[in-house]
This record gives C-alpha cells, structure tokens and sequence, in this order.
C-alpha cells in the first residue's frame, strides 16, 4: 500500500505572520486604489475640459462658415472663397481632435468606473477587518465578584434581648 501523505500543521507564528502581510497587503491596495481614482478623476476632469473646449470652438466656426456660405452666395468673390475654406480647415482641424479626444474620455470613464467600484469594495473589506480587529483586541473586562448580602435571622443570637 502506498504511505498516506502528512500534511503539516501550520503554527501560530506562521498565521500571524500570514495575516499580518494580508491586512498590509489590502491595506496598500486600498491606498493605491484611492490614489488611482484620484488621477483617473483628473484626467476624465481634463479631457471634459477639452471637448466642451473644442466643441464650444466647433459651433462658433459653424456659425461662421454658414455666415460665410451666405456671403459666398451672395456676392461669390475670392475673398468669401478664401475665408469659407479657411473656416472649413478649422472645422476639420477641431473635428480631428474631437474624434480623437472623444474615445479616450470614454476609455478612462470606463476605467474610471472599474476603479471606483474596486475601491469601494476593497475599502468594506478594510474597514469590515478593522472593526473585527477592534471587537478581538477589546480588553476583557474583569467581572467584580458580588457582594454577599448580610444574611438577617430571626432568630435572635443576643441574650440580652432574649432576657427581655
């Protein structure tokens, strides 16, 4: 027959050590994962920033470009022509960095998102093993020992009174 397999016992140094390394290694995720929602946040600041920067620069070259097709219309000289192409340059040149911008302010909403969720959950797991750690570490409170009440007998020990 083939020896059956020990498998060792771990000892209490061993356990606390593990735990210890645990609480500190979730403690650093949680750190880390506050520090990365706060960058994330940023950026997703930023990148709003820019596209309603760009967008807002977009419709006031709209508006341009339609007053310049009027123009164009209108009298059809080179000098409407050169000012509705370059208005049509400009709209290219913002319509490019909007198509650019746009898909990484979705990516990092989409990261940012995963993050907070992440941080969330590992800050209930912190602050669940903190409140834990709290009840086990309490001190035990010592129970005073009751008082014996005095006990009252009828029947009196005085001879004294017992005279009487």
């Amino acid at each position: 027959m083939a020896k059956a397999v020990k498998k060792s016992i771990i000892n209490s140094n061993a356990v606390e050590k593990t735990t210890d390394t645990s609480l500190s290694n979730l403690t650093k995720v949680c750190n880390d994962a506050v520090a990365a929602v706060e960058v994330k946040t940023k950026e997703a600041k930023k990148l709003a920033t820019e596209i309603k920067r760009f967008s807002k620069k977009r419709a006031a070259l709209m508006k341009r470009k339609k007053t310049a097709t009027a123009k164009l219309k209108k009298d059809g000289g080179a000098e409407s022509r050169k000012a509705l192409k370059a208005v049509e340059k400009d709209i290219a040149q913002i319509t490019k960095e909007l198509n650019k911008l746009k898909p990484a302010k979705a990516s990092v909403s989409e990261e940012l998102v995963a993050l907070k969720a992440g941080c969330k959950r590992v800050t209930a797991y912190v602050s669940a093993i903190e409140k834990a750690d709290n009840i086990l570490n309490k001190p035990v409170k010592k129970r005073k020992k009751a008082k014996k009440k005095p006990v009252i007998s009828l029947v009196s020990t005085d001879p004294i009174a017992d005279a009487a």
